[in-house]
């Protein structure tokens, strides 16, 4: 038996589960991108470098570890005491199978007795993949 559409029965879908999720892709997105700029933005005078590589993109994940003039460490944009940086760095390495880049942002002022530490919970956490933020030499 053959059954005929009528012209005027239209087929619709429920837009608004699919308008949530994009709003939500959204905000995520936003606040991401604003919490990333954010952590760059911190006000350091990074050391200069005669010699050395422009980091490239690669697939390893990485985290900005900054060392403020005052001893501070903030790591992803969130102030972190010494005695708990090998343990979340430890956290990062183990969430996700992929390598971790740890990128070190530190004040030229900063002595490397301070910086020294830093680099231990990194060696603590099998964290071995770290840069050296500096800033390309002045003339």
């Amino acid at each position: 038996m053959l059954r005929y559409r009528r012209d005027n029965e239209t087929v619709s879908m429920n837009m608004t589960p699919l308008i949530d999720v994009v709003f939500l892709l959204i905000i995520f997105f936003l606040v991401s991108s604003h919490l990333a700029r954010q952590e760059q933005q911190l006000e350091l005078d990074l050391p200069d470098a005669a010699t050395g590589e422009l980091s490239t993109e690669s697939s390893a994940r990485v985290l900005t570890l900054n060392l403020l003039p005052t001893g501070e460490v903030s790591l992803a944009g969130v102030p972190t005491p010494i005695a708990e940086l090998t343990e979340r760095l430890g956290r990062e390495v183990e969430r996700q199978p992929s390598p971790l880049e740890v990128r070190l942002r530190s004040d030229r002022t900063v002595p490397y007795g301070d910086v020294e530490p830093v680099l231990a919970a990194c060696a603590k956490a099998n964290v071995w993949n770290i840069r050296f933020a500096v800033r390309e030499e002045r003339q």
